[in-house]
């Protein structure tokens, strides 16, 4: 069995964010407040190049701090084996996240993918629990969608 690539996440200082970075972060913003613009014009209108846009879209958050916590939605694919399901939502409840959403596909090809809305909350570190959800023998793949 092949290792998996390890994602280790980080919070640094903005003026240490490569201007790149920063420019996919607006032009994301641009695309949630501003419906009506397609990539293109976001890119555009940031003054990063569509391709930039796409190779970094899913690298890069902006980080909120708020009293309650985070919403974070994360999809992972995983292996079609019984309990399989009941050790993801343990790694969850082991970071006292709570769950808002869940969703799980039926397997194809004995792979089930999932997608959950949690809430973080501000004592928990989100990057410690994500490692450990990716590295979970039987987990394939775990990609943050969405934070807010």
């Amino acid at each position: 069995m092949e290792e998996k690539e390890s994602n280790k996440y980080y919070l640094i200082k903005q003026k240490a964010v490569p201007e790149v970075l920063l420019k996919v972060i607006e032009a994301k913003r641009l695309l949630e407040t501003e419906k009506v613009l397609t990539i293109q014009e976001a890119a555009e209108k940031v003054g990063l190049s569509r391709s930039s846009f796409y190779k970094y879209k899913d690298d890069i958050f902006p980080f909120h701090e708020n009293v309650k916590g985070r919403t974070v939605t994360i999809v992972l694919q995983m292996d079609d084996q019984p309990g399989m399901l009941s050790q993801v939502l343990k790694i969850i409840a082991h970071y006292s996240a709570n769950i808002l959403t869940i969703h799980q596909t039926i397997p194809i090809n004995s792979v089930a993918s999932l997608t959950l809305s949690i809430e973080i909350p501000p004592s928990s570190d989100m990057s410690v629990m994500m490692s450990e959800l990716e590295q979970h023998e039987g987990i394939q793949y775990v990609k943050i969608l969405a934070m807010e």
